[in-house]
């Protein structure tokens, strides 16, 4: 039988989709594309934002009407928000819990005819092992270490779809890591719903995760992907000072760059602590790439106020910029707050924001004019070599002789926006 799998939303979705596909072929079922004719289609969904529910849905539907003969599976974040408003047709349903046992759901679906739903308010208070040992098609390896959150942004309905924080055990990290990096895979990417929190349940700290990854034999880079400022501690960066393993690369997730809408938002941190913070790490590796997360238009942004986070954005220097407009979420405390900002004004802003996004990274691009670096191959196009530096720089090389998961040392001669380009 054929499975067709679409994922929307996360790394963690990615990896918990990689999982899934695992699954099946490990019981004989065939993945298939998702545009094909399939017996059986798994939409993978995302909640974040109202764009990302009204893409759920419409994915969904796409299902249905393709083959309405098809098994329709739905999981994930969408379905644990939407519990009473799910479109009709979906014959299982999971939530973000039981995930690991959806063939079995799915069987049960097909010898009965019964449509399942496994939907909990219990999410669990235990982590849902998966293990991976390898990713279709992909260069870099994603390991999920932990689930869940417990930050409760005021703008934010993922602690209520996802739970509370659990993580991975350490010895079985490590296990999987090992396992990635015997099968060839060079680079591997940590992630999680709240990726620094990992460990607080076991006693376990995320520094000393990372000292025990790093000691794994010929691991060439360790990516984190996302990682708040407040868990950038001094045990984190010395970790970052003394192990050039881990990627020149952080993602510190800013949200805005007003004091005011911070607090507003329930961050845990104002701006002078997050700018400290940055120059501490730049103190560290001077060269580092800081990329981060920016929202728009939140409730009571004015021009005044979005206009800090312009100037504060420009003075840290991000490496690049990931611009969201603010989404109101029912049941969360933003979706009630007033001063609600104009639609027109939020498409103003991210345009300016991305702007700007786009002039720090060439920026940040033309100070490697001239560098020798070592990049990751990742994939061949027209005739061209592209990968990626430890520090996230998009490397084209004019040669398409580089196989993928080759490490090559290259001269960066220019900027092509998005690329830098090298021999």
């Amino acid at each position: 039988m054929k499975v067709g799998i679409y994922t929307l939303g996360c790394k963690v979705n990615s990896y918990e989709s990689e999982f899934v596909a695992k699954l099946f072929k490990d019981n004989n079922y065939t993945i298939a594309d998702f545009n094909d004719i399939c017996d059986i289609y798994i939409i993978n969904t995302c909640t974040v934002t109202n764009q990302s529910d009204v893409k759920s849905r419409k994915i969904i539907r796409e299902a249905i009407r393709r083959n309405p003969e098809a098994c329709i599976v739905a999981m994930g974040c969408f379905v644990e928000s939407n519990k009473d408003k799910l479109p009709e047709g979906i014959d299982v349903i999971i939530g973000n819990k039981d995930k690991s046992k959806i063939v079995e759901l799915v069987e049960k679906y097909l010898e009965e005819k019964v449509p399942v739903n496994v939907l909990t308010e219990d999410l669990g208070l235990e982590f849902e092992d998966m293990e991976i040992k390898s990713f279709s098609d992909k260069t870099r390896a994603f390991v999920k270490i932990q689930d869940g959150c417990e930050n409760y942004c005021t703008y934010c309905i993922i602690p209520s779809v996802r739970g509370k924080c659990r993580s991975k055990k350490l010895d079985k990290v490590i296990s999987e890591i090992t396992d990635l990096v015997n099968n060839g895979y060079k680079e591997i990417v940590l992630t999680g719903i709240h990726t620094g929190h990992y460990g607080f349940d076991l006693n376990v700290s995320f520094a000393e995760l990372l000292r025990e990854i790093v000691k794994i034999p010929n691991l060439y880079r360790l990516r984190i992907s996302s990682i708040e400022t407040t868990e950038l501690n001094a045990e984190v960066l010395d970790v970052l000072k003394n192990s050039n393993i881990i990627c020149n690369h952080l993602h510190v997730p800013l949200q805005a760059g007003s004091n005011e809408i911070l607090k507003l938002m329930n961050r845990k941190y104002d701006m002078d602590y997050f700018i400290n913070k940055i120059n501490e790490i730049r103190a560290i590796r001077p060269d580092i790439a800081i990329s981060t997360d920016i929202i728009v238009g939140f409730p009571g942004e004015t021009e005044e106020l979005f206009q800090e986070t312009l100037d504060n954005s420009r003075e840290i220097g991000f490496s690049k910029i990931h611009v969201f407009p603010y989404s109101m979420r029912n049941n969360t405390p933003a979706a009630k707050m007033k001063n609600q900002v104009d639609g027109n004004i939020k498409k103003d802003r991210v345009k300016r924001l991305i702007n700007l996004s786009e002039e720090l990274e060439k920026e940040y691009m033309e100070k490697f004019v001239g560098s020798e670096v070592e990049v990751l191959i990742e994939r061949n196009i027209d005739g061209d070599s592209i990968g990626h530096t430890s520090n996230f720089l998009l490397v084209k090389i004019p040669d398409s002789s580089y196989n993928k998961e080759e490490i090559v040392n290259v001269k960066i001669t220019g900027v092509d926006y998005p690329y830098v380009i090298g021999k």
